[in-house]
């Protein structure tokens, strides 16, 4: 069983950063790929970026590139999200996720378990 606990979120003015955290906790074989997710009110939740735990390749959605940075320290467990030049669209309830697949995945159908979420808030 892997556990998950996001942290990082809150309130940030347009073009401000953040950084989320991400500590994983159990179940090592069943993290292959770690991802971030987000969902906005009233929309379905989307794919953010991912990496893979053990080679560490990279991968992002295209509203997001340039602006956010996926990456992993193995030795605390943790997964980051650095987000800079934040835009008010990327105000949703972010969450990590694990998933026993390796390779670069975006549906969150493939992903075995998750944290509760973190808000990020972007004023305008």
């Amino acid at each position: 069983q892997v556990q998950l606990v996001e942290s990082g979120g809150g309130l940030v003015q347009a073009g401000g950063s953040l950084r989320l955290s991400c500590v994983v906790s159990g179940g090592t074989f069943s993290r292959y790929t770690m991802g971030w997710f987000r969902q906005a009110p009233g929309k379905e939740r989307e794919f953010v970026a991912a990496i893979g735990w053990i080679d560490g390749r990279t991968y992002y959605t295209d509203s997001v590139k340039g602006r956010f940075t996926i990456s992993k320290d193995n030795a605390k467990n943790t997964l980051f999200l650095q987000m800079n030049s934040l835009r008010f669209e990327d105000t949703a309830v972010y969450y990590c996720a694990s998933s026993r697949d390796i390779g670069m995945i975006s549906d969150v159908r493939r992903y075995n378990y998750w944290g509760q979420g973190t808000q990020v808030t972007v004023s305008s």
